[in-house]
This record gives C-alpha cells, sequence and structure tokens, in this order.
C-alpha cells in the first residue's frame, strides 16, 4: 500500500492560475501596486485589525516587526520558544535582542505561559508568541499580565491561519501579529507574508522598514510633513528615516493571495475535521492525542510519541517512508532551535537541556501534512499503519 502522502498538495490551484493569467494579459505593472493595497485591506477585514502590510515572506514580517520594536521602545530582553521557525529568533538576535527561552506546553506546542510570566522582568521587550502549527498559545492569565505590565504581545501566526482564542482570532491580539504565505501553509502567495496590527505607529514604521525606510512610504500626512520639515536639504521623495530593508512583494503574490482568501474559511474547516478524524483514530496509548483543539486550525497533522522509545521510533518512521508520507521530524522548523549552530555563542552550551518537552519532541515529535483535498480513508489507512507498530 502506497499512501503517496506530501506535506502540501494542490496549494495553488487552476482558479488561482486563471485569475492570475486574466491580470497578466492586461499588461499590468508588476510590482507593488494596487493589488498589494487591496490584499492588505481584505487581510486586515478578514482578520479583523485595522492595518496590514504585505512583505516578500513570513520571515521578513518577522525582520520588520522587531525592528520596529526596537526602534519604537529600545533593546532589551524578547521571551521567545524553543519551537519555532529559525526567522523568530534571528530576527530577535540581528535586532540586538538578547533572547529567553520558555519550554513549551505539550498540549498545544506553544510557550508555557507559566513560564513566560515568571521569566518577565523589568528588560523584558516584548513576548513574542509562537502559535505552533494551528494551536493556540493564548491564555488569559498571560494577556492580563503582559496588559498589566504594558509588556507588547507579538504574535507568530505564520502556521495558524483561521486559529481563535475565545472567538477572536489569533493575531488580532497582540500589538503587532506576523502571517505567512509560504507554499505549504493554510494559503500562499507562493512566498510572502503580513504584518499586522491596531497600531497607527507600528503601521507606518512597517511600512518605512519595507521599502528602504522611505519617508514617501507613510500613509500619515502630518508624519510625512515633521520628516520634510526636519530635513529640508533632501528631496521630500527620498528621505530615509530608518536603516531598512527592500521587502516588497508583488502584485503577483497579491492576486494570488486575494484569489485564495476567498476560500480560506471553506478549507479551514475541512482541516479542522481532517485533524480530529486523525488524533480520534490514533492509538493514545502509543501516541499523544490529548491536544487542546479549542480554537485550532492546522495545517499539520502532529504526531508525538507517547514515551521516549528510539527503537519505536525508527519503526515508525521506516513505516511511514514505506507508504510515502513525507513527514518532519522535531516539528515546527526542525525542532528544539537551541541545538542549532547560529545559537552557539550566544545561549550558554547545553541550554537546550533545560527544556524537557521541547527535547521529547525534537526527538519524538512529527508533522505530517494536512490539506483539503485529503482523504478520509487515507487518514484511516495512515492511523491503522501507525497503530500497528
Amino acid at each position: 500500500m502506497k499512501l503517496d502522502w506530501p506535506l502540501m498538495e494542490n496549494n495553488i490551484t487552476m482558479e488561482d492560475l486563471n485569475v492570475l493569467i486574466e491580470f497578466l494579459k492586461g499588461q499590468p505593472r508588476l510590482t507593488q501596486s494596487e493589488n498589494v493595497k487591496a490584499f492588505e485591506c481584505e487581510w486586515s477585514e478578514w482578520l479583523g485589525v485595522r492595518y496590514s502590510v504585505f512583505v516578500n515572506s513570513g520571515a521578513s514580517a518577522n525582520f520588520i516587526t522587531m525592528a520596529a520594536i526596537k526602534h519604537l521602545y529600545g533593546v532589551g530582553e524578547v521571551i521567545i520558544p524553543p519551537l519555532t521557525w529559525v526567522s523568530d529568533i534571528v530576527s530577535v538576535v540581528q535586532n540586538g535582542f538578547k533572547p529567553v527561552f520558555v519550554d513549551i506546553n505539550p498540549k498545544n506546542l506553544c510557550m508555557n505561559d507559566k513560564q513566560v510570566i515568571a521569566k518577565l522582568t523589568d528588560k523584558t521587550k516584548a513576548v513574542f508568541l509562537t502559535h505552533v502549527q494551528g494551536f493556540n498559545g493564548l491564555t488569559d492569565r498571560l494577556l492580563d499580565v503582559l496588559k498589566k505590565k504594558n509588556i507588547p504581545l507579538i504574535e507568530d501566526v505564520c502556521e495558524s491561519h483561521g486559529a481563535t482564542f475565545k472567538g477572536k482570532k489569533l493575531g488580532s491580539y497582540g500589538l503587532a501579529s506576523n502571517f505567512s504565505f509560504y507554499f505549504a501553509h493554510h494559503m500562499s502567495t507562493v512566498e510572502g507574508g503580513m504584518v499586522c496590527t491596531n497600531d497607527r505607529t507600528i503601521y507606518e514604521t512597517a511600512r518605512m522598514l519595507r521599502s528602504h525606510g522611505m519617508v514617501r512610504e507613510i500613509e500619515d500626512n502630518s508624519l510625512k510633513e515633521k520628516y520634510i520639515r526636519e530635513n529640508p536639504e533632501l528631496t521630500p521623495d527620498f528621505i530615509f528615516a530608518l536603516p531598512a530593508y527592500n521587502m516588497r512583494n508583488t502584485e503577483i503574490g497579491a492576486v494570488f493571495g486575494r484569489s485564495q482568501l476567498k476560500r480560506l474559511n471553506e478549507n479551514n474547516a475541512k482541516r479542522r475535521k481532517n485533524f480530529e478524524i486523525f488524533l480520534n483514530n490514533l492509538d493514545p496509548a502509543k501516541y499523544r492525542t490529548d491536544f487542546d483543539l479549542e480554537g485550532s486550525c492546522n495545517y499539520a497533522f502532529n504526531l508525538v510519541i507517547k514515551k521516549p522509545d528510539p527503537q519505536f521510533r525508527d519503526k515508525v518512521e521506516e513505516a511511514m517512508r514505506d507508504v510515502s508520507v513525507e513527514f518532519r521530524r522535531g516539528s515546527s522548523g526542525g525542532g528544539n532551535q537551541l541545538r542549532q549552530p547560529y545559537l552557539k555563542g550566544i545561549v550558554p552550551e547545553n541550554e537546550f537541556e533545560k527544556y524537557p518537552e521541547m527535547e521529547h519532541v525534537h526527538f519524538y515529535g512529527y508533522y505530517i501534512g494536512n490539506y483539503p483535498d485529503l482523504e478520509e480513508q487515507k487518514i484511516l489507512n495512515l492511523c491503522s499503519l501507525l497503530n500497528h507498530i
């Protein structure tokens, strides 16, 4: 039996391609223009925020957000998880912040909120929380403490489009949030990302940081005029207020995004159903099935072996390879980021040992693709295979 199960399938459809073809027939401008603006507005409305800034990747969204925090609040410590994508941590480090790590909650793979609260100090500039692979990482307790201490929450929602907390979409709680539209995620612009916020200052700063730090990107005329008055010797079109980047996306990406957004809710409903079928049919004696699914929207099936058993793990991997089921060990981003060479000299040697929940997922956790066209029988067949190991 071959299941032929990739991490993602059919994430860009003929419907999307036909929309793009019609757009290209008009010989349009392809660099950032009207479709980018329209996609930003439509995304903001879907998410429930005031502002969005479309960039060329989720990683760029991370970098711009942390650069904005540095510019507006100064540097210090940022609390961040060891289970996340590399760019979250690199954006913290490269903007001059000290990363402070906490272990994960095994029920949702996100940061343990009690440990986050315990590590808050007067040096903490932000909590950068990753909603891992569709799970919600927020709690009332965490939000209340951050509000009381006036510490910004940054939400990485790159893997969790449409997931909610108390009925409100993730990405609408923090001072800013980041999304990715990479090919393997809930929806795709091929490459792309979004910075979202309700804060006008963050928004204007992100717009400048996206495009070389140029003041002409500012929408607030009073702020734009302030920069022009303070720099009379400069041409108004070329005032570079911040040391920044070129992280713009294109009209092509925005056309894809606008097309895909129309069916995101429908596709997410299919993903939720798929994941419930998967967990309900796994053997709870062998695998973790007690994830907190309230509000979740998972683009992956999280398979975590219950007990640390290297021989059993090897059998699981061999079985999935034999039936052509693609998987990634360590779950999001390759597992425990504290084991990665880029953090050598930045965190103490063997720091990874202090995070036992993360270490278990690093060696005994996987993700398997969950996409809208996935057949129920294929899910049941995989569960049967795993249960008989």
